[in-house]
């Protein structure tokens, strides 16, 4: 009775219904082997999905079912496979607890009584984390996805090869008084290779046309000159545009369509002045809170930055000439470091005692650090936090319909160096009030499109 005990709590692990099978109830016996060969068929037919069509598999995965658009339902195979885990789960303890009863611990040795009782309940708890954790985790997706990305937004072609989408950063963090597009780039990818290009907007940068087709043109038909009403922005720089919209023009009437599509006027105005200004499409954005980018970092757990000059931290200094260690809350030192997110948001964030051309730098060394931690590991073991951190801190317009062509651009992308453009007088000599449209348009088709490819820039 001891041998059979400990033989079948092994069975019972290792091919779940199996110990019923041999001694108990044929009926759940066969639910029991019934369920664990339809979860290995499943997960066998998933891995090699994942290695020969992992492009059809997440289509599947993440489509949404509509019926006969009564209803919306987001991504039910995603939904069924959570349910299915927890279902198996529940099926699991079901059967560990019958195993114990087919042991019939009285019969066995006193001392293998206890070690048949305790290795059951080690390898349910080992068999049940690991089976709840895969749960939650598709449970998590599941919602952060329906969350973040728009179900029904139209699928974008690449123009010219590239998927473009503008990257906001709004800094309405501790020591800021309002949120503002502090932070503007587009990042590029190439809809073949997933090589990625980043081109930095300067925050400040004024005298930038709109798009062709652009309703701001209506106000701006050549370059933007701002409102002149000092509630709206007291420059006529790109980073006023969504005050400007918000406060001094009807925003909802210029971009009727804003709200629909999961964007807002002040995005949309920002997108088209920004492909006006780099001659391109850009057909979505995502926008990220940096009040709430640190939970990102520390989610990641954390990024690797060297540092090469020490930077304060805090909102600044309350006068003309204060002394930096009257304000500063703390210091950033040279070297390398393992930032925190908060370290790594007063990174991104710090320009008192540096240029806005230093910060450019700054944020998108910390893009790159980021996109660098997105690892399989990284994100598998700490999936929840991830997706937590997302719900909080981004959105976007982008269909999630498109994440199964991006999945696989981005792992492609590991295989290239990310290629940056900045638009300032010390990197390309872009004047920042009057800059050469016509050279920003060739600088930034050459960086897409080198040597011998040949696509007409956009306008």
């Amino acid at each position: 009775m001891t041998r059979r005990g400990w033989w079948l709590v092994v069975c019972n692990f290792l091919i779940p219904g199996s110990a019923q099978a041999l001694a108990g109830n044929r009926r759940l016996a066969k639910i029991g082997l019934g369920a664990t060969l339809v979860m290995w068929v499943l997960v066998i037919i998933g891995i090699v999905s994942a290695l020969l069509w992992r492009t059809t598999l997440l289509k599947v995965v993440l489509a949404d079912f509509s019926f006969f658009g009564l209803f919306r339902i987001s991504s039910p195979v995603l939904l069924l496979i959570g349910l299915a885990l927890f279902a198996y789960l529940v099926l699991w303890v079901v059967l560990t607890v019958d195993t114990l009863r087919l042991v019939r611990l009285i019969k066995t040795g006193p001392t293998a009584r206890f070690g048949i009782a305790l290795l059951s309940i080690v390898l349910l708890v080992l068999s049940g984390t690991f089976t709840a954790g895969a749960a939650s985790r598709v449970f998590s997706l599941h919602g952060g996805l329906a969350s973040i990305f728009q179900a029904s937004a139209p699928m974008a072609k690449p123009s010219d090869g590239y998927y473009n989408i503008l990257l906001l950063g709004a800094d309405s963090g501790s020591g800021r008084d309002s949120m503002r597009f502090d932070s503007i780039s587009v990042v590029s990818v190439n809809a073949d290779t997933g090589q990625v290009t980043i081109t930095g907007i300067p925050r400040d940068l004024e005298g930038f046309p709109f798009s062709a087709d652009s309703p701001m043109r209506q106000f701006y038909p050549d370059l933007h000159t701002g409102h002149g009403d000092p509630t709206c922005g007291w420059t006529a720089a790109i980073n006023q545009l969504n005050t400007e919209l918000e406060v001094c023009r009807d925003g909802n009437a210029i971009y009727p369509d804003a709200e629909k599509n999961g964007s807002t006027p002040g995005v949309e105005a920002t997108k088209d002045a920004a492909e006006g200004l780099l001659g391109i499409d850009i057909p979505y954005y995502a926008f990220i809170d940096m009040a709430g980018f640190a939970d990102l970092v520390d989610a990641l757990g954390g990024v690797d930055i060297t540092v090469t000059e020490r930077l304060p931290e805090g909102g600044g200094p309350k006068y003309e000439g204060q002394p930096t260690d009257e304000w500063a809350t703390g210091w950033i030192e040279k070297g390398k470091q393992h930032m925190d997110g908060n370290t790594a948001q007063w990174y991104a964030r710090s320009r008192k005692t540096t240029s806005d051309w230093d910060r450019m730098k700054r944020q998108r060394q910390l893009q790159e650090a980021i996109l660098k931690q997105f690892t399989p590991v990284t994100v598998l073991s700490r999936f929840q936090e991830i997706m937590s951190a997302g719900e909080h801190l981004v959105k976007t317009d982008i269909p999630k319909s498109m994440l199964s062509g991006f999945a696989d651009l981005a792992i492609k992308a590991k295989e290239h160096k990310i290629t940056t453009i900045e638009l300032t007088p010390q990197e390309n000599n872009i004047d920042q009030t009057s800059p050469d449209i016509d050279a920003v348009h060739a600088l930034v088709h050459d960086a897409l499109h080198p040597a011998s490819e040949s696509p007409s820039p956009k306008g």
